[in-house]
């Protein structure tokens, strides 16, 4: 009898010392402040054309530009499977809002992204193959939004945003894998906060 209580009590403590633990999955709402209106900070930023280029390079691919091409977003543009790459590391606008079941990212074209922070697992069944879309879930570490994206084409990308100079700036941190590509794009961009008039 006396191992049985012992055995409920022990069971007892380590439930609670679970439920104590930080959760990784926190809700939007627990930390707001990203929200906001953002435009890209070229000065601060990484060159996404050269970050593609070098990635190409890692991989043996020759990269021929003519002398005087001096046009921006190169690299732009790829199959639409491909778009979310693009909207990550090339729009120079981006809003984020909060929403019950996560967050919106809103990009230039008014092109709209969930981002989830409810724990949510993604699971493709048989019969929805033919309708498989974007997808990113994310949690919080500290001071930084974790967010991990499943773009259509099968590849993915890793994202911490971080805000910096007391939060007028929001440095992403990217670490993209599109399928197809043999080496990773590592790329950091830094967004001003705009205010509300």
């Amino acid at each position: 009898m006396s191992k049985l209580i012992f055995s409920r009590r022990l069971l007892l403590i380590i439930s609670m010392l679970v439920m104590a633990l930080p959760a990784r999955g926190l809700y939007a709402q627990e930390h707001p402040a990203v929200s906001g209106k953002w435009l890209f900070n070229a000065e601060l930023s990484d060159n996404t054309d050269k970050k593609v280029e070098a990635s190409l390079k890692a991989a043996g691919e020759k990269i021929t530009r003519k002398l005087f091409d001096r046009r921006q977003d190169r690299y732009r543009g790829g199959p639409v499977e491909q778009e979310l790459y693009d909207r990550i590391s090339y729009d120079r606008e981006l809003t984020i809002s909060v929403d019950g079941e996560g967050y919106i990212f809103t990009y230039a074209d008014n092109f709209v992204r969930p981002v989830y922070t409810d724990n949510r697992s993604r699971s493709v069944s048989l019969a929805g193959l033919d309708e498989v879309e974007d997808f990113s879930f994310a949690h919080w570490e500290g001071e930084r939004l974790m967010v991990e994206a499943r773009p259509r084409d099968g590849g993915y990308a890793d994202e911490t945003y971080s805000l910096i100079n007391n939060g007028t700036q929001l440095q992403m941190e990217l670490y993209i894998q599109p399928k197809g590509f043999f080496a990773p794009i590592e790329l950091k961009r830094v967004f001003d906060r705009q205010l509300a008039r």
